[in-house]
């Protein structure tokens, strides 16, 4: 029987904000057994952006990386970000190491071709170190990984978090029963973004794509869906989208299924 793995994604304002992080860094203390965290910071990385006069493009929830904003991203990603959740978690008593693609060559990812879209330097995942996260978790350390890759030739890529969340499980699940949990602002996919109380409790590919032509899905939350359900039918056992409250309820949420 298959040990079990929860890997959890953050982002948003939560790891962004002290009180909203030291709640979900004293839940996520509490999870038994094998866990990781990956995070993303895109509001931090926004706001330095600003302060330098560099300009932020966001096309379909995804960030556009010029050589100055990779630098951005570097910076507050797997600085400032992943340090504080790093430092938080071992307050708590949680053995956290703090990486980023590059370390331990853990995620090797390719630039992106340019199509329609000129997206930077933007990274696809190609390759996933199953044996050195494995390694770790076997060790008890808990990995906080950055979404900084690296290309094995020298070059850093910024990769969203949400893939790589969905990689990380889909690369771990032949090792681990593992469950994925995407952890943001609401408590699920709203059905009603004015209604906090309109969780949608469960999505299947075809509502999601009623929604999304509907509107009601739209921005950030469609490449979290659409990794959701590649982690799905790459053989993640569960993929659950929810808020910091609800790690520590039971999972509580919207829960994606095929």
């Amino acid at each position: 029987m298959k040990e079990h793995l929860i890997i959890i994604k953050v982002g948003g304002k939560i790891v962004e904000e002290e009180l909203p992080l030291h709640s979900l860094l004293k839940d996520f203390s509490r999870i038994a057994g094998s866990k990781m965290l990956v995070h993303g910071g895109g509001q931090s990385a926004t706001t330095l952006a600003e302060k330098l006069g560099i300009e932020t493009k966001i096309i379909n929830g995804r960030r556009i990386t010029d050589a100055e904003t990779l630098k951005i991203a570097t910076m507050v990603y797997a600085g400032l970000v992943n340090k504080n959740v790093v430092a938080g978690l071992q307050a708590f008593g949680n053995n956290a190491i703090g990486l980023t693609g590059a370390d331990l060559d853990i995620i090797r990812a390719a630039k992106r071709p340019v199509g329609e879209i000129d997206y930077g330097f933007v990274g696809d995942i190609n390759w996933v170190n199953a044996q050195a996260l494995a390694e770790l978790l076997a060790n008890g350390a808990i990995p906080v990984i950055a979404p900084i890759t690296h290309d094995g030739k020298g070059s850093l890529l910024n990769t969203n978090a949400d893939t790589i969340a969905s990689e990380l499980a889909t690369s771990l699940s032949g090792r681990y029963e593992v469950r994925l949990v995407f952890c943001f602002e609401k408590a699920g996919v709203l059905m009603n973004e004015a209604d906090d109380k309109s969780v949608i409790p469960e999505i299947d590919p075809s509502l999601f794509n009623e929604l999304k032509t509907k509107n009601i899905i739209s921005g950030g939350m469609i490449p979290k869906l659409e990794n959701g359900f590649n982690a799905l039918r790459r053989g993640v056992t569960n993929v659950v989208i929810t808020n910091a409250q609800g790690i520590s309820g039971g999972l509580r949420g919207t829960r994606l299924v095929l």
